[in-house]
């Protein structure tokens, strides 16, 4: 082994997806060809919780990917009970919790809402944060628990029918461009083609030109000070990585933004709830899409804990997650053992 792959544990972190809890019976997606534990995962929660509790290196944050509680919560009037439900375990864990959202919270709440909330990472932090610009409405922050290292959550829903009013400027917008594409009465089925234009659903959405322009910023900072760029957001935006239906709206426009800088490293999601991995040809970029805990088992588990070193991420999976080591790329490794 390489004598560099001796290094000193710098820190660790937590990472959850998709939990989707509801009191309600087991069900199916919207296929049938998958069961969902909505029950279960309140359970699964406290694996998790229990195992970074008792690590012997606690984690310095958890990631929580989005999708915390199930839409199905809405129609029974059951949204704030359950989304208290789960932060009451999550208000347990050894370390701050950085909430990410997805589709099934704005199934539950409006963006008005969300942003008042306590899923709002950015008012219940004593961390230094930088935030997507004051009155934009976009829910997109970074925040460094380490010397050379930036986590940067993106709001994957920028761009979506999910969460606006329909009489507003974002809503009619987002109608034009999904209508380009998907000619169906509903808008959770996905187009007709067997192509990358699957992903225009109404469960998907995309991200403004104001985010990316806020995320090109930070990242040329960041370039600069040769840190190391973790992104995290609910969609996926590498085709390698996940199902075409899950993919992010304007997925190759953030690619590119990403591809344009030298200091990102890997770019986590969840939404597709059986996972995926790739790495990007082009950058070395680690992709990750993290198992779905409302589609395993209540006797498996969905949870990991990253170990972060100076040259890499070591990913050690639990139940359906799988373990993996994400080397950095060779731009961003260190010239030094410690």
């Amino acid at each position: 082994m390489d004598d560099c792959r001796q290094q000193t544990l710098l820190f660790t972190f937590g990472v959850i997806a998709d939990i989707q809890y509801a009191d309600i019976d087991d069900g199916y997606n919207y296929t049938r060809t998958r069961r969902r534990y909505y029950r279960s995962g309140l359970q699964l929660l406290r694996n998790a919780r229990k195992s970074w509790s008792e690590s012997a290196v606690k984690p310095a944050f958890i990631l929580q990917l989005g999708d915390i509680i199930d839409g199905f919560n809405k129609p029974k009037d059951a949204s704030e009970r359950a989304l208290d439900t789960v932060l009451r375990e999550l208000s347990s864990c050894p370390a701050e919790v950085y909430h990410v959202w997805g589709n099934h919270e704005f199934y539950n709440f409006s963006r008005s809402a969300l942003l008042r909330s306590k899923l709002n990472s950015t008012l219940h932090t004593d961390r230094s944060m930088s935030t997507a610009p004051a009155g934009s409405g976009i829910y997109a922050y970074s925040f460094s628990p380490f010397p050379g290292f930036t986590f940067v959550v993106l709001d994957a829903y920028d761009v979506s029918l999910l969460g606006r009013e329909k009489a507003s400027e974002q809503y009619v917008d987002a109608m034009n461009l999904i209508k380009q594409y998907n000619k169906n009465e509903d808008l959770n089925c996905p187009p007709a083609f067997n192509n990358l234009t699957q992903r225009f659903t109404m469960f998907n959405g995309g991200f403004s030109k104001d985010q990316l322009d806020w995320l090109d910023s930070l990242l040329s900072s960041a370039d600069e000070k040769q840190e190391k760029v973790t992104i995290v957001s609910h969609l996926p935006i590498h085709p390698d990585c996940t199902d075409t239906i899950c993919l992010a709206w304007n997925f190759e426009e953030l690619l590119a933004v990403i591809r344009s800088h030298t200091s990102v490293v890997c770019y986590m999601a969840g939404h597709a709830h059986d996972g995926g991995y790739c790495q990007d040809e082009d950058t070395g970029v680690h992709h990750l899409t993290v198992d779905g805990v409302i589609e395993t088992p209540p006797d498996s588990n969905a949870f990991a804990t990253v170990s972060v070193y100076g040259d890499r991420m070591e990913l050690k999976g639990y139940g359906s997650i799988t373990d993996r080591v994400f080397l950095f790329p060779s731009r961003q490794k260190d010239t030094y053992c410690n």
